[in-house]
């Protein structure tokens, strides 16, 4: 059975997290990715599993408030949002958070952060907290790295990894080879494409220059049950109908390569 193709709530900004569910049933995706951030609706399970309900679109996987825009959100404790995104996780029964390395001014949640991980791993045993792939600043000809203890999770190591490729395009790194260095820790995937310009693109799978095909065809070889979450920017979309369009091919380029035999 192939994995399930989500819809990350981020994918339909700058409309709000209820008109991803819409999107999600229209199209026939398995089930939605909620970002939490400022939309109250992210934050509350109750409005969720409404949604969820009315739709007949599970949530199958939260990813906690890490963006700079979301440092408000719940508190502006990090280990508090983290935990907050594990209950939330848990009264949707959803089965994966997706969190970033701690940045580099958190250093108290940055000591702490694989211990919490650990920690809340044991509190929640259904559910898988999976560390983020992110990418060093590029500006004026510098390079800033904004993450402790850097931006590819698979150096300090943990328990398991959320593969965002548009964010391997952003790092300039092959998706496959990071990838590789996850192993069989690899549980989530954020498909979208980059240009390899070191910018954070999330353009729909195709029009971009990682592996995007390749890498979802490996995925059987590689023994992977996680999800994939369609992450992609459709802010630019001049209607609903555009928007639609743009993940309409993304679910369909995920689930033709699904169904691809591996290069050998």
């Amino acid at each position: 059975m192939s994995p399930p193709v989500l819809l990350s709530s981020s994918s339909v900004f700058p409309e709000p997290t209820a008109a991803a569910f819409e999107v999600a049933a229209h199209l026939g995706y398995d089930g939605l990715e909620v970002m939490v951030w400022t939309d109250a609706v992210s934050q509350d399970a109750e409005a969720l599993r409404g949604l969820a309900r009315h739709y007949g679109v599970p949530v199958r996987s939260v990813h906690a408030p890490c963006l700079l825009v979301t440092q408000r959100v719940w508190s502006s404790d990090p280990a508090v949002r983290l935990r907050r995104a594990a209950e939330l996780a848990a009264d949707l029964a959803a089965t994966t958070v997706v969190v970033h390395p701690p940045f580099t001014w958190q250093r108290e949640y940055a000591r702490n952060f694989s211990g919490l991980l650990t920690q809340l791993g044991s509190q929640y045993p259904r559910i898988t907290f999976a560390v983020e792939n992110m990418f060093p600043v590029r500006m004026a000809g510098r390079v800033i790295v904004p993450y402790t203890p850097g931006w590819d999770p698979t150096v300090p190591g943990y328990a398991a990894y959320t593969l965002d490729l548009s964010h391997c395009a952003a790092a300039r790194v092959d998706a496959l080879a990071m990838a590789d260095a996850m192993g069989s820790k690899l549980a989530h995937i954020h498909l979208g494409d980059g240009r390899s310009q070191g910018r954070d693109d999330h353009l729909v799978p195709g029009r971009g220059s990682q592996p995007c095909g390749p890498l979802l065809a490996s995925l059987p070889g590689r023994g992977f049950n996680g999800s994939i979450a369609v992450e992609v920017s459709t802010r630019r979309a001049a209607s609903r109908a555009e928007r639609e369009a743009d993940l309409s091919e993304a679910l369909n380029f995920a689930r033709t390569h699904l169904a691809a035999p591996a290069a050998a």
